[in-house]
């Protein structure tokens, strides 16, 4: 039965009227009493069968005066593309965990919804929760593409931009590609003109990079660990992360002081596994350490049984793995596999909880350089690093929904440093360049930076501490 107000309204309305739009909201707010926001449902008769595909119509209304709710944003991105999500200002970054939690449990903590292509994929698992909130991302409505960059820097410009001017963020996708990653730098170079390039997050793609912005005189802050990117040094290209050499260093001074002298490597075919390679060999004889193999492994191989078997043939003492995910996590597999109790050393390309995802219980016991982030709160408060640490853990967390990971302080670190540059010498590429060359003294989340014209990395011993996992956790390696 309806009720006594229903039948009034009811009243009000005649049914064989065609209302105008502007007569239609006039009713609309007359007859609305309820003490809360009601809402309208608008349906439109428009003739067409949404069985077919080439009938099929999805848009959507942006209301003229807004709604008042400030929006989150969720980026859906490869591993590729983080550093950019992160930069631009994305609330949320969709990782496949992130997905894992909207399909099993149906998590929504986000209002818009923006993907990469190569999301999509895996996304469309998550689409019978997110297709009936209106926020699965689709190329019609322009929320699927690229530069997840260009769609959420208006998050940060809300918030003053940098320094009260406003940001505009511009970002491409390599898709880890070499030859890509040169054409996408000539394109922010001489179409985008911007004032400086974060990035790559790969050795090979900076490596490849490094004649380009050196032609144009454009700052680059690469995020990627080879000593080469910066040695010997270019007058435009800088890095954030800490050195390979740096690595090897407190690897081999870890091995010494617990009486290891005989190593075996294996090393992923990558720039990154190739310089650490080269790094682990020159160093050797110095720090009395014997190479006694090395073996390689090429980055989308998902077995190393055989490297291993090899190598389980020698008298090492140790192992050392030097690539990234998810091949260290497959070597620390193959290992327990095969019964090898000798310890395994990894590179700081295992820095994150990923690897200790894809390595479950062959975590435990991996000992590998690492910047402090991962052991911040053991840290004594003396420790000039111990607050930017915090700070940046604390707000990734609140923010992503997830554990902080060294990779994205490196675009941080350089991120801040283009900042800093910016708000003491302008919008001038030559000065930027100067400035982030003197820079002194600047705590970050890689370590302390004393840039010089004769180092451009600007991190020094220290900068890494040896840790080792234990039970799945992160420790501080005796």
């Amino acid at each position: 039965m309806s009720s006594k107000r229903f039948k009034e309204l009811k009243q009000k309305v005649k049914k064989d009227t065609v209302y105008s739009i502007e007569d239609a909201v006039k009713l609309v707010k007359e007859t609305a009493k309820a003490k809360f926001d009601e809402s309208i449902e608008l349906a439109l008769r428009l003739g067409i069968d949404p069985k077919q595909s080439d009938q099929q119509i999805r848009s959507t209304v942006i209301l003229p005066h807004g709604s008042g709710k400030i929006k989150k944003v969720a980026a859906f991105v490869d591993p590729a593309n983080e550093t950019a999500a992160k930069a631009a200002g994305a609330d949320v970054i969709g990782t496949e965990e992130v997905i894992e939690e909207i399909i099993k449990k149906g998590v929504v903590n986000f209002d818009v919804a923006v993907a990469v292509p190569a999301m999509m994929p895996k996304l469309a698992k998550a689409a019978r929760v997110l297709g009936p909130r209106g926020l699965m991302p689709n190329p019609k409505t322009d929320t699927v593409g690229p530069n997840i960059a260009k769609m959420i820097e208006e998050q940060i410009n809300a918030k003053g931009g940098i320094n009260g001017h406003k940001l505009e963020v511009i970002a491409y996708d390599t898709e880890s590609d070499e030859t890509k990653a040169v054409t996408m730098v000539k394109k922010l170079i001489e179409q985008d003109k911007v004032l400086a390039i974060i990035g790559p997050s790969s050795t090979g793609e900076s490596l490849a990079v490094v004649d380009t912005v050196e032609k144009a005189e454009i700052p680059l802050l690469s995020c990627a660990a080879s000593i080469k990117i910066v040695d010997p040094v270019k007058k435009w290209v800088f890095k954030t992360p800490q050195s390979d050499s740096l690595a090897v260093t407190e690897i081999y001074d870890y091995m010494k002081k617990h009486g290891i002298t005989k190593v075996a490597l294996l090393t992923a075919s990558g720039g990154f596994g190739s310089t650490g390679k080269e790094a682990l060999v020159a160093a050797a004889a110095k720090s009395g350490i014997t190479i006694v193999a090395a073996e390689t492994f090429g980055d989308t191989d998902t077995d190393m049984t055989a490297q291993l078997t090899k190598i389980k043939g020698t008298d090492a003492q140790a192992v050392i793995c030097w690539g990234t995910n998810p091949g260290p996590a497959i070597v620390a597999k193959n290992m327990k596999q095969l019964n090898m109790t000798i310890p395994l050393f990894q590179s700081h390309g295992i820095a994150n909880a990923k690897f200790l995802e894809l390595a479950g219980d062959a975590a435990n016991g991996v000992i590998f350089p690492a910047g402090k982030l991962l052991i911040y709160e053991t840290l004594p408060d003396s420790d000039p690093q111990k607050a930017v640490l915090a700070d940046y853990a604390k707000t990734f967390q609140a923010k992503y929904g997830r554990t902080a990971d060294s990779f994205g302080g490196y675009a941080y670190d350089a991120l801040h440093l283009v900042i800093n540059a910016l708000s003491k010498v302008g919008a001038d590429k030559a000065k930027i360049r100067d400035e982030i060359e003197n820079t002194k003294g600047f705590v970050g989340t890689a370590g302390i930076f004393n840039m010089s014209p004769t180092d451009h990395n600007g991190l020094g011993k220290g900068s890494f501490v040896m840790i080792k996992i234990v039970n799945g956790k992160w420790t501080l390696a005796e």
